[in-house]
């Protein structure tokens, strides 16, 4: 599968051939289940509620044991009584779960697949910015033509590049090493340098 490569001006340098990858069979289920995986693994997961070992008071027995004609009590902070413990109520926990390898890379590759099927995908031959401005990243992607949500994948990590872009609401960037399903479906573009390629390649196997 091949595309074209641009630089920064939008012109077409040429075309490069795709990972087998990118020309994969789009499979909705495991994207579904990859995202659902990030998702979870994103929660805090800090809720809490206090048991009979937090909550303050009830140290002393409320009234004796025999001869009131009401139930035993040892405790006013007994879960059965007003102001008391909570059972079973949620605890601070980790909602993280991760899917097998295989199924990992074969979403990867859908989601891939999906953007360079969709037409919202553009391979450049360079991705450089001589200082870490944001005004400069934004003239990037005007020449390019981009301008909704984007997703830019460099090679390795680029600190100029990282910097221009983390003021950007709507555009992220990401070394090969950091790609994932989540990021790539929710940005309208992919913006891939072409020394990317054959790293997203390697990680894909």
């Amino acid at each position: 599968m091949e595309t074209p490569v641009v630089n920064r001006n939008n012109q077409s340098v040429g075309n490069v051939t795709l990972p087998a990858a990118f020309d994969t069979r789009v499979n909705d289920a495991v994207l579904f289940d990859q995202v659902l995986a990030q998702l979870a693994s994103r929660r805090a997961g800090t809720s809490a509620t206090k048991t009979r070992a937090f909550v303050r008071g009830g140290g002393k027995k409320p009234f004796k044991q025999k001869g009131t004609g009401r139930a035993r009590a040892g405790s006013n902070r007994s879960p059965i009584w007003r102001g008391g413990a909570t059972i079973f109520g949620p605890q601070p926990r980790s909602y993280a779960y991760r899917l097998p390898a295989s199924t990992r890379r074969n979403a990867l590759a859908s989601a891939l697949a999906q953007k360079a099927r969709d037409g919202e995908m553009k391979v450049v031959d360079k991705i450089e910015l001589a200082q870490p401005k944001t005004r400069e990243l934004l003239a990037l992607l005007a020449g390019l033509a981009v301008a909704d949500s984007t997703l830019v994948v460099i090679g390795i990590r680029d600190r100029n590049i990282e910097l221009a872009g983390r003021n950007l609401p709507r555009v992220l960037v990401l070394p090969v090493e950091g790609l994932n399903v989540y990021d790539i479906l929710r940005h309208k573009n992919l913006v891939v340098a072409q020394d990317a390629l054959a790293l997203i390649e390697e990680r894909l196997g």
